[in-house]
């Protein structure tokens, strides 16, 4: 979700408990961040992160302490100049925009008495941090804007401030129904008519609104439409007026995709978790989303080596397939050399075709090609020699053909294990399956600490059984082979790369719904498309076996049950940590 007004509004209310508190520290860690520490008299100490950067801009509470460069940068030492050991007299954010101006009250040099103002503009690449006096003149920002970059609004020491220009939209939280219908009952779809007309609101809240009031958001509002929308806004606005607000993170399987400081009923259907505060919820969905993109990275060469090899395993298992197609015409020839033999009496010399009867097949013509320059038993002898060599390449294709694919399977296996891996040990055992396979040249050790080993999902199902789910090959043989009992369930997507799946139940009695579950983890955590219904194959685990010489991770089974699944595992419960 955008960092919009709402979510602003959540800050803002949070930071009510500064009013009165004392600035004790002032850091700029980055050119475009300040980390202001507070001291108050309910609480100890409270750090508050501002980013201005132009991708990602924040506002939040935070207890991580950031190092600080050797020397402070100059807009770093002026706030300290002007308002280190200031008290903040009030926080308040202008309609539902996304600004927060921060008055603080301080001592200057001669001791009287002065106000300043710490304006925050979260506004992506027009982000930025204002520092003002009693009469909001500029004193300075962290990111000067002159003329040459901006004629519409320069932000420089002695400029008076003003709101930007593009703040005209009508306010949010003094909205009223007459002017409502005139602002939304035009030709432009319902939800970008409302985050064009009213501030603060983002395209997904704009959304949420017209889901709340059963409409299409992608349709223009009608008039008889416009009462059950004004009273979804009105209902979404009430809640933001009287702080009554619910930070939450919603999740599609292990990644968060959206945050909120309202519940956004359109996201109903995926795991949500809910916060104490928004600062919280900031903090671990940014940091989440950082682990799940660095992961990402630092697998890019795992995928572009799996890929190649992919690849060119596929192009090696065409070739081998047409050549096997091209012994196919094996038993033609041996039926060539047996039938010249048969009728040798009979054929005269020199001939470069003959026409005989095959006896063995209701005594049908068959045309021979001949070699006029040899005798009837050497031209037959040649077809056998050429049944015989196309013999010996088939019985060879067939065993490399077999090995092909198999290492084909393997691949894509770990093509699977790659979209599935959350953490360094995840990628240190694929790339550790990849060099045991022979993709990856094996290096010398580096001498240095060994990263931790990768740990299977843990689930608990609706019976309150354990759940393991294997995220790459040697998890998936941990799980079957070492954590999974006799009489434990085993699940896996039918004929397709993925995890294998254990229910922990000692033979116990597993309810029809803690089967689905299981299913639906073996689908979501396999090569499947989101959505898309799969045959998941289950059994005991005592009706598995394990190939000799078998890559990881590979089982043969003869006796199991089927199940149609599609994946859906927002409502399974995930263990603790």
């Amino acid at each position: 979700m955008a960092f919009d007004g709402t979510v602003i509004a959540n800050i803002v209310h949070e930071m009510q408990t500064l009013v009165g508190a004392r600035i004790s520290k002032i850091n700029q860690p980055e050119s475009d961040e300040l980390v202001i520490t507070f001291s108050g008299s309910t609480f100890r100490q409270k750090r508050l992160l501002i980013s201005a950067g132009a991708s990602l801009p924040l506002m939040y509470f935070t207890e991580e302490a950031k190092a600080n460069p050797a020397s402070a940068p100059s807009f770093c030492m002026l706030l300290r100049k002007h308002i280190g050991g200031g008290h903040v007299l009030s926080v308040s954010q202008p309609s539902l925009e996304r600004i927060v101006r921060i008055r603080i009250a301080h001592l200057d040099e001669m001791g009287d008495p002065r106000e300043k103002n710490l304006i925050v503009e979260l506004m992506g690449k027009y982000s930025n941090i204002i520092f003002t006096d009693e009469e909001d003149r500029i004193i300075d920002s962290i990111k000067r804007v002159p003329s040459t970059v901006s004629s519409l609004r320069e932000v420089l020491p002695g400029r008076a401030y003003f709101l930007p220009v593009e703040l005209t939209k009508a306010d949010t939280l003094h909205a009223n129904r007459d002017s409502f219908r005139d602002l939304l009952v035009t030709d432009t779809p319902a939800a970008k008519a409302l985050y064009t007309s009213y501030s603060g609101l983002s395209p997904a809240v704009a959304e949420e609104l017209c889901f709340r009031a059963g409409l299409d958001p992608d349709v223009p509002l009608r008039s008889d439409d416009c009462e059950a929308l004004w009273q979804a806004f009105s209902e979404y606005t009430g809640s933001i007026i009287a702080g009554h607000f619910e930070p939450q993170i919603y999740y599609r399987g292990d990644e968060p995709f959206e945050f909120s400081a309202l519940p956004l009923t359109i996201y109903s259907s995926f795991e949500r978790r809910s916060f104490d505060t928004v600062s919280e919820v900031l903090e671990t969905y940014y940091r989440q989303k950082e682990a799940v993109t660095r992961i990402r990275q630092r697998s890019a060469d795992l995928r572009r080596i799996t890929d190649t090899a992919i690849s060119r395993t596929v192009k090696k298992l065409d070739l081998q397939e047409k050549q096997m197609k091209d012994t196919e015409k094996r038993d033609r020839y041996r039926t060539f050399g047996e039938l010249l033999r048969a009728y040798a009496y009979s054929i005269e010399p020199g001939l470069s075709c003959v026409v005989l009867q095959d006896y063995s097949d209701d005594y049908k013509d068959v045309s021979i090609p001949l070699d006029p320059d040899l005798s009837v038993s050497d031209n037959a002898n040649r077809y056998y020699d050429r049944y015989q060599k196309l013999r010996r390449t088939a019985i060879a294709l067939e065993e490399q053909i077999a090995e092909t694919k198999a290492a084909l399977e393997h691949l894509r296996s770990i093509e699977t294990s790659l979209s599935t891996a959350a953490s360094e040990g995840d990628l240190a055992e694929i790339r550790d399956e990849l060099t045991q396979a022979g993709y990856i040249r094996k290096q010398a050790s580096s001498g240095k600490g060994k990263t931790p080993k990768g740990v299977p999902l843990h689930f608990i199902s609706c019976d309150g059984y354990d759940i393991y789910v294997g995220k790459n090959n040697y998890q998936n043989e941990a799980v079957t082979f070492g954590i999974a009992g006799g009489s434990d369930w085993w699940f896996h997507a039918k004929g397709r790369p993925g995890s294998h799946v254990i229910v922990k139940c000692s033979g116990a009695e597993l309810s029809d719904r803690g089967f689905e579950e299981a299913a639906a983890l073996a689908a979501h955590y396999s090569s499947a498309s989101k959505g898309e219904k799969i045959e998941i194959d289950y059994t005991q685990r005592k009706n598995l076996k394990k190939p000799p010489a078998a890559h990881p991770g590979l089982v043969i089974y003869h006796t199991n049950y089927s199940m149609v699944s599609d994946g859906d595992i927002s409502a399974i419960k995930k263990a603790d940590s």
